[in-house]
């Protein structure tokens, strides 16, 4: 696993595209250690787990979840620390909890579309072993917003409308001035690609409103507020005159 420095108290692991594994966030603080998203699998947070011991950092003491989908929370019953995730989320978690993970109960979800076939065919690649699947809800929620001390940083995790998904929760650390947002800009892979535009600009107003200076997404590079705002505001256009 690639593991990368952003500023003295924020690292992250780079996104893999073979099974869409998204970028997992770190933030020391002198209390607390803080993750950004579960990963997609055991293994998934086993590697984080292996990228932080080889660099001498703590793990995460608490970990929390941008959104429901499989890829960035699947990897949560292997957390060690206290997980965090929306009411929104753990709602969606809890019904997927019930699911049978065999190929034919698979098959169905995806026949009855339940489940789309990208992510049916990205879980298949994670997992040799379906009946290794386990999904889990959070051991904290919480609605609208949730702040945390620490220790010399805060974690301050904000419900946002977004196209993506309704649960999706940014995350922002003032004081290094860095978002993490997840998936947020994406469109509605569970509503056949759409992108409301309703919700994009909302999403834009709230990113507007956050004093960052780089933004961590789900599966790309970080990237500055500038570039991030214009990419948001491209897609609207697009969207707008289609």
């Amino acid at each position: 696993m690639e593991f990368r420095r952003l500023t003295d108290r924020i690292y992250y692991s780079m996104f893999d595209k073979e099974a869409d594994r998204p970028v997992l966030g770190y933030v020391s603080g002198q209390k607390y250690s803080f993750m950004v998203d579960a990963g997609n699998s055991k293994s998934h947070m086993k590697a984080f787990h292996e990228a932080l011991d080889k660099e001498g950092f703590k793990r995460p003491d608490m970990i929390a979840v941008t959104h429901w989908h499989w890829d960035h929370t699947f990897g949560m019953h292997a957390a060690e620390g206290i997980t965090i995730a929306h009411e929104k989320t753990n709602n969606k978690l809890k019904e997927m909890a019930k699911w049978q993970w065999t190929d034919s109960e698979m098959k169905k979800r995806l026949e009855t579309k339940v489940e789309i076939e990208f992510a049916d065919t990205c879980i298949r690649k994670e997992y040799s072993l379906l009946s290794e699947i386990q999904v889990v809800t959070s051991d904290l929620s919480f609605v609208e917003t949730m702040k945390i001390d620490l220790g010399g940083i805060t974690a301050e995790l904000h419900q946002v409308e977004s196209p993506h998904s309704d649960d999706c929760v940014c995350i922002f650390i003032p004081e290094e001035r860095v978002l993490f947002i997840g998936d947020a800009v994406g469109v509605d892979y569970y509503n056949n690609c759409f992108l409301d535009k309703d919700k994009l600009r909302s999403l834009i107003g709230a990113v507007e409103g956050f004093d960052f200076d780089t933004c961590v997404l789900g599966h790309a590079e970080p990237m500055s507020k500038e570039n991030i705002l214009n990419i948001m505001h491209s897609l609207l256009n697009r969207q707008e005159n289609s």
